[in-house]
């Protein structure tokens, strides 16, 4: 909290978060500024302990892993207080000060390898950095009450402060409805926005201490550049090395570590480099986890094979009937979205955080390898995304059809126009890397929902040395013509000891695939109230009557996170839930 700082307010906002930590949590302050932080302890469990203080006036509170701190730590002159890898943040900070560096921020964040968010205050300067990873792995939301800056992992926190009073971003809302994710840095919350992944934020306070940004510049952007020639024979083994590296650097902690392992290919790879990157490491190999709603489910029978064919320590649940129902609204709670189909990852994190602390998905391959099956008719998907933005209320949707965005913190250029990214699969790669398909949707659920049983999730596929050979591949190795989409991943994942059966296995949507049944029992039974919640937003009724997922996912959302906070609440009951909205 910047400006005119209330360690009350920190007290609840560390309360609210606490399903992120839930190993310890601390709190500092001074007159412009409090920092609060819950530690779920990964690396140097007894001694790195937040916020830290470091040297020249320096406060830090950091959320993630660094990779590569241990060899920042030897590059560094720095009188270190810890074995952890985030006062590696403080070191590199401390070292760029000393340089005689200003507004340059960006050189030094970006010798950071590694999923992160952080917030660093140097008092002297009376300067706030608030800086976000490339990819957007790692949540930062920030909004102004009452002349304060607030800031944290989750927006829920914000509830902390009695003055916060949430109502919906209708335009962000026709976005999400449209694109089927958030755009750029909005949020479904009017006033609340994402720091931008790659990003470096610095806040200052004017002369009568009120929070201003002082400077915004990026460290990384992503970009799909695909080169003209790639051969499996010569280069698959290239592409393979690299994402083992990615899993060998993702096995750091001093916690066990586990394996999402949902059968398809991406998870599969995952598995099937994992003895090879813990032998490495010196690490035990980590075992893996699956949910399905029933055992003849083909991701479950899926996963049996894989972990059989590597010889992997395989823990597996099924889903009990009742739990689709039973935990929609804590759903909605730890998503921060209209998302009700993806529920799986509620009982899947539950079951491995009994266990380890850390997990790695195959969250990120899609993008980056063109998975998705929308890449392969961009012109029908331009055409819906289009047909929905014209099928919400024109006072909202111009601004999106006339490409007359306010250009900002919040949005990226004035054209969020499906015209102008879905000509060519280049164009399209680099609008969901960039705009929010990986980052507000992808990361964004697996952050939420692992955080929300206290596991760390990690996500190899975006790691640096992969990210630099895949982007790099040419769109026929993406997506062929004729044949599978990921080909050349799949080229790489046969030279695995995976069977054939899953390095080509066509890829199936995460959600419907893990519980089919359950999804379509929930739309019958509550399908009911589609008609009804529709009309409750008149702008966006047509929109939401031929996405009935979403307008009941709306309503939770409203309910939970703009009329009533869910930990406020003593009655969970969808139908109390939504018929507080509708009345």
């Amino acid at each position: 909290m910047l400006s005119s700082p209330d360690e009350a307010v920190i007290q609840r906002m560390v309360k609210i978060l606490s399903h992120r930590g839930p190993d310890g949590n601390g709190i500092w302050s001074d007159s412009d500024l409090a920092f609060g932080h819950t530690r779920l302890s990964i690396v140097d469990l007894i001694g790195s302990s937040q916020p830290i203080i470091g040297t020249e006036n320096t406060v830090l509170i950091a959320n993630g892993e660094i990779y590569n701190h241990i060899a920042l730590r030897e590059q560094l002159n720095y009188p270190w207080k810890t074995s952890g890898d985030s006062e590696v943040i403080l070191a590199l900070h401390n070292d760029f000060i000393k340089r005689g560096g200003v507004d340059k921020h960006t050189d030094w964040v970006a010798e950071l390898n590694g999923m992160f968010s952080f917030a660093l205050w140097d008092s002297k300067r009376k300067e706030l950095i608030l800086a976000r990873d490339a990819l957007g792995i790692k949540p930062l939301v920030r909004c102004e009450v009452d002349g304060s800056l607030l800031f944290a992992s989750e927006i829920k926190a914000f509830h902390a402060h009695e003055s916060y009073q949430p109502r919906l971003d209708k335009l962000s809302l026709a976005l999400r409805l449209s694109w089927e994710y958030n755009l750029d840095s909005s949020t479904l919350i009017d006033g609340v926005h994402q720091v931008r992944p790659g990003t470096v934020e610095v806040w200052r306070l004017d002369d009568n201490s009120r929070p201003y940004l002082h400077n915004v510049s990026s460290f990384e952007r992503q970009a799909i550049k695909p080169e003209l020639v790639w051969n499996p024979e010569n280069n698959a083994k290239s592409l393979l090395e690299s994402f083992t590296v990615s899993v060998q650097e993702r096995l750091m902690a001093d916690v066990p570590v586990g394996i999402v392992l949902s059968g398809g290919l991406d998870s599969s790879l995952v598995a099937a480099v994992a003895s090879e990157a813990a032998a490495r490491e010196g690490k035990p190999v980590p075992a893996c986890w699956t949910v399905a709603e029933s055992e003849d489910n083909p991701d479950w029978l899926a996963a049996e094979d894989v972990a059989a064919s590597l010889n992997l320590v395989h823990h597996q649940k099924i889903m009990s009937e009742d739990s689709f129902v039973k935990d929609i609204p804590k759903l909605s709670w730890h998503g921060e979205d209209l998302d009700v189909s993806v529920l799986f990852f509620q009982p899947l994190f539950e079951q491995m955080r009994k266990q380890v602390k850390v997990g790695l998905c195959g969250q990120g391959a899609d993008e980056i390898h063109a998975g998705y099956p929308r890449y392969k008719s961009l012109q029908e998907h331009r055409k819906l995304v289009l047909s929905r933005l014209q099928s919400i209320d024109e006072s909202i949707s111009s601004a999106v059809t006339n490409r007359n965005l306010p250009v900002d913190s919040c949005y990226y250029s004035s054209s969020l126009h499906p015209d102008d990214y879905t000509s060519d699969l280049q164009s399209m790669l680099n609008f969901e890397l960039e705009r929010g398909q990986l980052s507000n949707f992808q990361l964004r659920l697996v952050d939420r929902h692992s955080m929300a049983h206290s596991l760390e999730v990690r996500v190899p596929f975006l790691g640096k040395f992969h990210r630099q050979e895949s982007y790099a591949l040419p769109d026929e190795w993406r997506l062929p013509s004729e044949g599978l989409e990921k080909a050349a991943l799949r080229s790489a994942a046969r030279l695995t000891a995976l069977p054939k059966s899953i390095t080509d296995r066509p890829k199936l949507p995460a959600g419907t695939a893990t519980s089919p049944t359950q999804l379509k029992s929930f739309l019958n039974e509550y399908g009911q109230y589609t008609d009804d919640l529709s009309n409750k937003y008149p702008e966006f009724t047509k929109a939401l009557q031929k996405q009935p997922d979403m307008a009941i996912g709306l309503g939770l959302f409203d309910a939970l996170h703009i009329i009533e906070p869910y930990h406020q609440r003593r009655n969970f009951s969808i139908e109390s839930l939504i018929e507080e909205v509708i009345s």
